[in-house]
């Protein structure tokens, strides 16, 4: 018996196979349908619109062999991956392994665990020109507000300290004057420079001072307007500063004469019961009672004012004057005499109003506090 050999040579699985008729020369092989792509493992959604009709299911059908050549048998599809050959085709089992292994399936992913962040600190950014820019702008600012403050509070202190000084300085000056007058008097400074500059310095240019006008010292209704320049204050043991010049005014009211005439001599009060008459065009003052009379003028007397009595009658007699002008000198000598810093009595005159004279004095020495005036220990 002879046995029937296939083919000579080649693949084994083509024995048995009936021999492919010849093809066209020069015409290889057709090319192998490559199997499809695995279907995507992440389920797919479909997005249904509202008032549409959902989409039929469609599945993939297999296509249709294309015919391949005349005389050429049907090839056999290629069964998928996951499929099994046949059985003369499918390579022998390794011992020790499963059969058909299947690929691994990623399974869900773990469950989210609440852990702990942890913030890294990144290190902050250069500045770009633009930041630095606005920096600089905002730096000039700040520094812009912070120099305005500080000249705020330098004119603020500095006002403060102006009107302190002021105040003190003024209070010390009316405090010495109404120690000699016995009236309350007001201060006022001159202009330029600040009051601040002239107590730093101890040298003041002006000073005006103005009393009440109630009294100075007996003599009622009268006021004193003083007129102070070029104060140097610089103590020393018998001084505390020197005056420049003082150029004083004081009024004596007809109304301020009869009271003080009523309240120092009981017997001259009598006959100022009525009214007070000033005649500027002889320089006498007329004091008349109910039925007395006396005429007196005004005149400088030991470098003060005084009122000599030029007429004294009673019940239409004369009436000897000695008595009466005695009284009348000790009244206007100790309103008017004896004031410090050689301050004398210039001139005077009756005005339609009572009696006007004039002060002076210059290159006077301030007298040290208490040696030789109470009234200017404390400037």
């Amino acid at each position: 018996m002879t046995n029937s050999r296939g083919p000579s040579g080649g693949d084994p699985s083509e024995w048995g196979r009936p021999a492919r008729p010849a093809g066209p020369p020069n015409r290889g092989a057709p090319p192998r349908r490559q199997p499809p792509a695995p279907p995507s493992e992440s389920p797919t959604r479909h997005i249904r619109q509202p008032g549409r009709a959902p989409d039929p299911v469609i599945r993939d059908a297999p296509r249709p062999q294309q015919p391949g050549p005349p005389n050429r048998p049907p090839q056999q599809p290629v069964p998928p991956p996951n499929q099994p050959g046949p059985p003369q085709n499918r390579p022998p089992q390794q011992p020790g392994l499963p059969p058909n292994p299947r690929p691994h399936q990623p399974g869900p992913p773990p469950p989210h665990e609440h852990t702990t962040t942890t913030r890294i600190a990144t290190p902050p950014l250069p500045d770009t020109p633009a930041t630095t820019k606005r920096g600089f702008f905002a730096n000039r600012t700040a520094i812009l507000l912070i120099l305005a403050i500080i000249v705020l509070l330098v004119l603020v202190g500095s006002i403060g300290a102006e009107l302190y000084t002021r105040h003190l300085a003024s209070s010390k000056v009316a405090q010495a004057v109404q120690c000699e007058v016995q009236d309350s008097a007001s201060v006022s400074f001159a202009a330029t420079p600040p009051v601040l500059w002239q107590y730093l310095t101890g040298d003041y240019p002006d000073i005006s001072v103005q009393t009440a006008g109630n009294q100075v010292r007996s003599a009622k209704g009268m006021k004193v307007n003083l007129d102070i320049r070029d104060i140097k204050l610089n103590k020393t043991g018998n001084s505390q500063g020197t005056i420049g010049s003082l150029n004083g005014t004081i009024t004596w009211s007809g109304d301020g004469i009869k009271q003080s005439i009523q309240d120092a001599i009981p017997g001259l009060g009598k006959f100022v019961t009525g009214d007070v008459t000033t005649n500027p065009g002889d320089g006498t003052v007329s004091l008349k009672g109910t039925f007395d009379s006396a005429t007196v003028k005004p005149q400088i007397v030991n470098n003060g004012l005084s009122l000599q009595v030029i007429s004294l009658s009673a019940l239409g007699s004369a009436m000897s004057t000695a008595s009466v002008q005695k009284d009348l000198d000790d009244l206007t000598s100790k309103a008017t005499q004896n004031y410090p810093l050689g301050i004398h009595a210039d001139s005077v005159k009756v005005t339609s109003t009572g009696v006007q004279a004039t002060f002076s004095t210059s290159n006077a020495t301030i007298p040290a506090g208490g040696s030789q005036d109470p009234c200017f220990a404390n400037l």
